[in-house]
């Protein structure tokens, strides 16, 4: 995993940052690419992730050709969304991103679509309720429920500390995992301070009902499987080599269940747009090309 600040959230990118019409506000965005891009990649992060998440990939893949969309989901960083828990599950989710997705269809535009961990469940749900983009990507998702125990006592523990003591406890209790990490100890302290200032800013109804989700989520691959072969849509499953949140083994088998190409990236772990962006890039650009040829 890289600590350069070139390759993480604040990665300097030349796309713009913009608010896109959604059911509870606005959805805010960064947009590169093109004038005419071959399509649309609209990139959807996951639990406690923003847009900013996407930034070491936005230029690059405009000088490849493609128009990069990566949002804040409702309820993360800049995004605003209702209280009620039931507003961020993957089918609610998921119904706003096929809504985004018709949209951008309706001006002409070739949509691909990119979820990343928590953000791959809800692409998936959106699949599953109609969305219209020419490929997925899957990357660091599952096929249902993190079963890693470390990470389900954390999550655990996590959502109980949120809603006995607010988010302003959740991120000291966060925080102080994060510093046992010389991983997050070496970042720049404004990489640090962004962090902090996005999980503060994101409502802890969202961050509670993911955390269920990740939980407690159900396997649906078949169905998947069902809805991207009967529609011809294409599919690739990604994963870091050592992610620690869905195992590689985990993933592969559900590419195969879904008949996806699969790939594992090196010299990362669950987070490949952030640890190694290059590698990602290189994995992604063959691939699309090929979907769209």
């Amino acid at each position: 995993m890289t600590d350069e600040l070139s390759d993480s959230q604040l990665a300097a990118h030349q796309a713009e940052r913009i608010d896109l019409p959604g059911r509870h506000g606005t959805l805010a965005a960064l947009r590169g690419g093109p004038a005419s891009a071959k399509a649309t990649v609209l990139l959807v992060p996951g639990y406690t992730g923003s847009k900013e998440d996407f930034a070491p990939l936005l230029d690059p893949l405009t000088d490849a050709g493609f128009a990069p969309l990566a949002i804040d989901l409702p309820g993360q960083y800049e995004s605003p969304g209702p209280d009620s828990e039931a507003a961020y599950t993957p089918d609610e989710l998921g119904t706003q991103v096929t809504e985004l997705v018709g949209k951008l269809v309706a001006d002409g535009e070739r949509v691909l679509l990119l979820g990343h961990s928590y953000g791959g469940l809800v692409a998936r749900a959106a699949l599953l309720s109609g969305c219209q983009a020419s490929g997925l990507i899957l990357l660091d998702s599952g096929p249902s429920a993190i079963t890693d125990p470390d990470r389900v006592a954390v999550l655990d523990y996590g959502t109980a500390v949120l809603r006995d003591k607010g988010i302003d406890a959740a991120w000291q209790l966060r925080e102080q995992s994060l510093l046992r990490n010389p991983w997050y100890t070496g970042l720049p302290e404004r990489l640090r301070a962004f962090q902090r200032e996005r999980f503060l800013r994101s409502l802890p109804a969202a961050l509670i009902t993911m955390a269920e989700v990740l939980r407690t989520s159900e396997d649906l691959v078949a169905p998947l499987s069902r809805e991207l072969a009967a529609r011809a849509i294409p599919c690739l499953v990604a994963c870091g080599e050592h992610d620690d949140a869905w195992s590689v083994p985990t993933q592969q088998r559900m590419a195969e269940r879904l008949d996806a190409d699969f790939a594992v990236l090196p010299g990362c772990g669950h987070s490949p747009n952030t640890e190694n962006p290059s590698a990602l890039v290189a994995t992604l650009l063959p691939t699309w090309n090929s979907w769209l040829a």
